[in-house]
């Protein structure tokens, strides 16, 4: 007996009126990507508005960063947080985490456990399932997983075996409480001097220097520079950071192999039509980016 309300684009440039969008409409939950709540969260929008309806806060499509999320939840603090997962053959989630505890800002978001009528598991390179914090690939099966690519069948034999096993293509682990976690996806690892970067790890840390409201982590191949780590930075409003500074930080903090070599700030990230981040343009606009600065 619920309604179902598809929210105008248009208002996600302009937070305060999606605000009374859903207010207007007693909305009482949600379900979006990441992306679209960190533009609340980041115009300060919360701040200064109310959402006495909303009960409900479903977001899945890419990773939420936490700082954005405990903002919303030290809005409403009295709603469930649910942070689902699945890839597209699975459409629509696979597993999901319901939020029951303090999420610290560095800390990423578990994935959580399979869902009804639903088998997941982390699959080694062995071929062997990986045990308590061991990595290895998400694969997964069940009723709910697409029987394959429409007119594609080479597309769904790459990624779908033929007793139904889908190969997700992230990297993932389990832990002691069966709980997944994603530790990134494997074509998005930077190998640096023989050892593998996964951006996701970066981009976590990055979240917590002040004055960073969002960043994404990205390779930039080419043939002059080689393969190397690009942290593309969108600063808050007002804030003095500098590159350098973001450098130096990660320099005293992390493995130095995992600092990122440039640091960019921008204004946006390119989205898709749907909103999500499309990372695979980063390493363009950092090869970009660095020509301008040689010239």
């Amino acid at each position: 007996g619920a309604t179902f309300y598809i929210i105008p684009k248009m208002y996600f440039s302009f937070p305060v009126k999606l605000v009374e969008f859903l207010n207007e409409k007693k909305v009482n939950t949600i379900y979006w990507v990441p992306s679209a709540l960190c533009i609340v969260a980041n115009m300060g929008t919360l701040d200064i508005t109310e959402l006495p309806y909303l009960t409900k806060v479903l977001f899945a499509g890419e990773v939420m960063p936490t700082k954005q999320l405990n903002m919303w939840i030290k809005k409403l603090p009295h709603a469930m947080f649910a942070n689902l997962f699945g890839p597209t053959e699975t459409t629509d989630i696979c597993t999901y985490y319901v939020i029951d505890r303090k999420i610290e800002n560095t800390e990423s978001l578990p994935i959580g456990k399979h869902c009804d009528n639903c088998d997941v598991m982390v699959i080694k390179e062995d071929g062997t399932e990986a045990r308590d914090g061991e990595e290895g690939e998400l694969c997964v099966r069940g009723s709910f997983l697409a029987a394959g690519y429409y007119k594609n069948p080479e597309k769904t034999k790459e990624v779908i075996e033929d007793d139904g096993f889908l190969h997700s293509g992230d990297l993932a682990t389990i832990d002691e409480d069966g709980y997944y976690s994603i530790v990134g996806r494997i074509k998005d690892m930077i190998i640096r001097g023989g050892e593998n970067i996964y951006p996701r790890e970066i981009e976590e840390f990055i979240y917590t220097i002040d004055g960073v409201q969002d960043v994404q982590v990205a390779g930039i191949p080419d043939e002059k520079y080689g393969e190397i780590v690009g942290a593309f930075i969108i600063k808050e409003e007002g804030s003095d950071l500098t590159e350098e500074d973001v450098r130096d930080y990660a320099i005293s903090k992390i493995a130095r192999y995992k600092v990122p070599k440039h640091v960019f700030f921008v204004d946006e990230f390119p989205l898709t039509t749907s909103g999500k981040i499309q990372k695979y343009k980063l390493g363009d606009i950092g090869l970009e980016l660095l020509k301008k600065r040689e010239n």
